[in-house]
C-alpha cells in the first residue's frame, strides 16, 4: 500500500529527531489519522513540543504554539473583529493563532475556563464562531495539548466535558538510559548545524488518503460486542464485581466508544490489516479510556489510578 508507506516513512522520520519516544510518535500519528485532538501528559523537558514541530515539518503543515496563560483571554486564540476606518466594510476579521494546521496547546490547565472552552467549538466542530460570523478551519487540523501532572499551584483542572474532547491522553515518561545518550549525539550534531531532516516534506495527502482506507476497515459484530461491552463495564461496574463498582463513579462517554473503534481501526490499517481483532482494542484502550472515567474518593484514597481500572475491566469483558 503506496499510502502505508507514506505513514511509515513519516514515522521513521519522526523518531529520527525524536529519540526515546516511539510510542509517543505513534500516538500523535494515530490520533491524526482519526482525525482526533490529543492530550499530552508528561514532566517539561520530554520532547513534547519538538515532536508536534517535527510533524510540522514533516508534513509541510503551518503551526501554532500557544502559551497558555493565567491571564490570556479567548479572542487571544480565536481572533476578534478589528476596526478599519478606512475600508469600505468597517469591521474585518483577524484570525488568532487557532487558524493553523496543528496547534500546540502549551499547558493548557494554566488557563481559566473561558479561555479552554474557547478551543471547544474548534475542537469538535473544526469551526470558530465571532461576532455571529463562523469561520472554518482547514481540513488539517489537530489540536495537542500539553499539561503538566506535578506543578499544580496556579492551574485550573479540565473540564470533563472538554476532556472528552480528546481522543486519547497520553502518558509520556523519561527515555531509557540508552536513548538518552543517543539524544546527546543527536542535539550536538543539531548544534553543529548538521540537521536529520535533509530531505523534502510529504504531501499533507497522504493523510486523507489514509483517513480514507481506515473507513473500510472491518470491524465484526464481535468486536463492536467486545467495544460496547468494555464501555457499558465502566458504566455499570456493579454487574461485574464490587471492587470496580467502589472504584468507578461515572464511566465513559459514548464518545469513549466511537473513538475506541477509530482508534483500533487505524490500529488495524498501521499493521497491514483490513480488520479490527481484540488486540487491537486492548492496546489502545488505556489511551482512550484514561481520561473519561471518573473515580470515587475511595480509589483515590486507596492510590488506585484509571490505568489499573482499566486493566481490571479488561479482565472481566470477555469478548463473545
Amino acid at each position: 500500500m503506496e499510502t502505508q508507506h507514506a505513514i511509515n516513512e513519516l514515522k521513521e522520520r519522526i523518531n529520527k529527531s525524536i529519540i526515546g519516544q516511539e510510542k509517543l510518535v505513534e500516538r500523535i500519528l494515530i490520533a491524526l489519522l482519526a482525525n482526533g485532538n490529543l492530550l499530552l501528559e508528561g514532566l517539561p523537558g520530554l520532547a513534547k513540543t519538538r515532536a508536534v514541530k517535527s510533524l510540522a515539518q514533516e508534513l509541510n503543515a503551518e503551526l501554532s504554539r500557544i502559551q497558555f496563560t493565567p491571564d490570556l483571554l479567548p479572542s487571544d486564540i480565536t481572533g476578534s473583529e478589528v476596526y478599519q476606518p478606512e475600508l469600505k466594510e468597517k469591521f474585518i476579521f483577524q484570525q488568532g493563532p487557532i487558524f493553523s494546521n496543528l496547534i500546540l496547546a502549551d499547558e493548557i490547565n494554566r488557563a481559566p475556563a473561558k479561555v479552554q472552552a474557547a478551543l471547544l467549538e474548534a475542537m469538535e466542530e473544526r469551526q470558530v464562531s465571532v461576532a455571529g460570523k463562523t469561520h472554518q478551519m482547514d481540513p488539517l487540523f489537530m489540536v495537542l495539548a500539553t499539561q503538566n501532572p506535578v506543578e499544580q499551584e496556579g492551574t485550573y483542572p479540565l473540564p470533563e466535558a472538554q476532556m472528552d474532547r480528546f481522543i486519547m491522553k497520553v502518558l509520556i515518561d523519561y527515555p531509557d538510559k540508552e536513548a538518552e545518550a543517543k539524544i546527546l549525539q543527536l542535539i550536538r550534531k543539531e548544534t553543529k548545524g548538521n540537521s536529520v531532516n535533509g530531505h523534502e516534506s510529504l504531501s499533507q495527502d497522504i493523510v486523507f488518503e489514509a483517513r480514507k482506507e481506515i473507513q473500510d476497515i472491518q470491524v465484526s459484530e464481535a468486536i463492536e460486542n467486545y467495544i460496547v461491552d468494555l464501555i457499558n463495564a465502566t458504566r455499570y461496574p456493579d454487574k461485574y464485581n464490587e471492587e470496580m463498582a467502589r472504584w468507578i463513579d461515572f464511566g465513559a462517554s459514548p464518545r469513549g466508544t466511537i473513538a475506541l473503534d477509530i482508534c483500533s481501526r487505524v490500529i488495524a490499517w498501521l499493521n497491514n490489516r483490513d480488520y479490527v481483532q481484540p488486540d487491537d482494542v486492548r492496546e489502545i484502550i488505556h489511551d482512550v479510556l484514561r481520561h473519561r472515567l471518573i473515580l470515587s474518593y475511595e480509589a483515590q484514597a486507596e492510590g488506585i489510578n484509571s490505568d489499573r481500572v482499566i486493566d481490571e475491566v479488561l479482565k472481566n469483558v470477555a469478548v463473545v
